[in-house]
């Protein structure tokens, strides 16, 4: 983690912003409708003007005529705060509490730190995370896995994260799919799609993305021993 992407994290954390959530207004509604986009929450923004509208792809800041649409980081220079961060925040820590049961846990024994990774199981970093998991689980992080296809709901990649989430001993079918062998297809009922499109609505982009206990994301693999150090300095903050 770079001392910017540092910085602007504990900001966040230290200046909450909750947003509330509200339908679109019926021209935005019929403009996002043309580009395809569904709306999950819908507030003012801090922008003035702007209404800032978290959708299945992300958030946008809107006018509420439905003429214009953003999306892009957004600072408050005054204040120093990251007004996306600010919004999905709390989006992200309700969202996860209603379908954390549904991920896979990799639990340390003494647990300080809960984390949430949205993990594929063809990128590179996201196997380097995976082989480092003894050391994650030592330095106190639980890490729990949620499916983030990069390829879409129709790759290949997705065919396989369902068969892990459906097969008897799931850590298994995780182990042997990080470590690059062939497991076997399974079908049942599971919400990886799901997960995947809530990954989208928290600004998921890549793999893996990690998203701490309050909501703040984290793009991009972190050594155990970097991330045990962010995650106290974010709890000394909070």
């Amino acid at each position: 983690m770079n001392r910017t992407t540092l910085k602007w994290g504990l900001l966040a954390l230290s200046c909450g912003l909750f947003s509330a959530h509200a339908a679109a207004p019926d021209p935005l509604a019929a403009s996002l409708a043309e580009l395809g986009l569904k709306p999950k929450a819908v507030a003012d923004s801090a922008i003035p003007g702007m209404l800032q509208v978290i959708t299945d792809s992300g958030l946008f800041f809107a006018s509420k005529d439905g003429r214009y649409l953003l999306q892009g980081d957004a600072y408050d220079l005054k204040e120093k705060m990251h007004l996306n961060e600010q919004i999905l925040r709390p989006y992200r820590k309700a969202s996860l509490a209603s379908i954390e049961a549904s991920g896979i846990l990799y639990k340390a024994p003494n647990e300080k730190y809960l984390v949430t990774v949205f993990t594929d199981t063809d990128c590179g970093y996201c196997r380097k995370l995976h082989s480092d998991m003894q050391q994650y689980l030592d330095a106190g992080i639980s890490i729990r896995y949620m499916a983030f296809p990069r390829g879409g709901e129709k790759s290949e990649t997705f065919a396989t994260l369902r068969s892990i989430w459906c097969a008897k001993d799931q850590h298994s079918a995780m182990d042997k799919a990080k470590a690059g062998d062939t497991i076997s297809p399974a079908q049942c009922k599971n919400n990886v799609a799901e997960q995947y499109q809530l990954g989208r609505s928290f600004g998921v982009s890549g793999t893996p993305a990690l998203v701490l206990a309050d909501g703040t994301l984290i793009p991009g693999y972190q050594p155990a021993e970097t991330l045990a150090k962010a995650l106290a300095e974010f709890a000394k903050a909070g």
